[in-house]
């Protein structure tokens, strides 16, 4: 397959300033030196605990953030790079769905000027051409086409989420980065949105990154998922391989956590001992070594590369 983008040992560090000057004292080690590609059609789900750095991630993949170090290559192009003329023309390719899409859309614009405004400003259409794009759109995501007067705060949140899809669509995208799109919604709703997600894919050809909290949702939405932890990637793999199959010990506490719909069947919980470490001073050697109940003398000495184990599946732990 062809990779559409590929990430190259990406890193994102926040300095944490202090005293009167400001002073840069120490460092927020937010994303540490991550690699993976995302072939073209796709859809790469990427999953991990609160703080692991999945939406930095992700943000660095549309050039909201700038890395510290790395590469982020889309069709072989490095994007960090770019700049001015360049950079505006390179955004069109790849667009992102926030996961509040009440704060992500503006309440004193009307839908349909939330979903002109890309068309407009990229110069894809002018006149009566960019109305009918909008109505286009509209239909796509489910909405009819008096909804484009209407403001934000008139919709559902479901409702809003697909005027945030609709937005990211108007400047026909590649690649859409997905962060946690369904988290803030309810179950019913969650199960529509993913359902237009899908749907849009095979409509549009798209590439899908997929940021989530549920693993379940992950699974239902992705053809390979990424396992984070504390800025680190430590296991990658085809969905179901990875479900079926998990080896890092972090990914076997995730989905151990899973409910199990069937009441007569009952899942060993795995219970995760302490809390997360603080990425201003992450451990030394495997960074989920002080949780791990397979934790070894290496483990807490020498940091884990990640190794191909077979079958398209990548893992990061001593034990393999």
């Amino acid at each position: 397959m062809e990779a559409l983008l590929e990430v190259v040992n990406l890193k994102k560090y926040f300095p944490v300033e202090s005293g009167f000057l400001k002073k840069s004292v120490e460092y927020v080690k937010a994303v540490d030196d991550v690699s993976f590609k995302i072939y073209r059609g796709e859809t790469l789900g990427l999953v991990g605990e609160s703080g692991c750095g999945k939406s930095t991630t992700g943000r660095m993949l549309v050039n909201l953030l700038k890395p510290t170090s790395g590469e982020v290559r889309f069709e072989g192009k490095d994007i960090t790079k770019l700049k001015g003329a360049e950079e505006r023309e390179f955004r069109k390719n790849i667009q992102i769905i926030f996961q509040d899409p009440y704060a992500s859309l503006n309440p004193r614009m009307t839908v349909g000027d939330i979903i002109a405004e890309p068309i407009k400003i990229n110069r894809l259409a002018k006149g009566e051409e960019v109305e009918k794009r909008v109505l286009k759109l509209l239909e796509y995501v489910g909405l009819a086409s008096y909804h484009r007067n209407r403001y934000p705060h008139e919709f559902s949140g479901g409702q809003r989420q697909r005027v945030g899809i609709a937005r990211a669509l108007a400047v026909n995208p590649k690649l859409i980065v997905c962060d946690e799109p369904v988290s803030a919604l309810d179950v019913s709703i969650q199960a529509q949105v993913l359902n237009l997600l899908d749907d849009l894919q095979k409509e549009f050809k798209l590439t899908y990154l997929f940021i989530a909290h549920g693993l379940n949702v992950v699974k239902h939405v992705s053809d390979r998922v990424g396992v984070m932890y504390l800025g680190k990637l430590v296991e990658i793999g085809d969905a179901d391989s990875l479900y079926d199959n998990p080896l890092h010990p972090y990914t076997k506490a995730l989905l151990s956590a899973i409910p199990v719909p069937d009441p007569a069947k009952k899942r060993e919980r795995i219970i995760l001992s302490g809390d997360v470490p603080s990425p201003l001073n992450p451990p030394e050697g495997c960074r989920f070594h002080t949780r791990c109940q397979s934790c070894m003398e290496i483990c807490k000495k020498k940091e884990p590369e990640l190794k191909d184990v077979g079958q398209n599946h990548r893992v990061a732990c001593h034990l393999y």
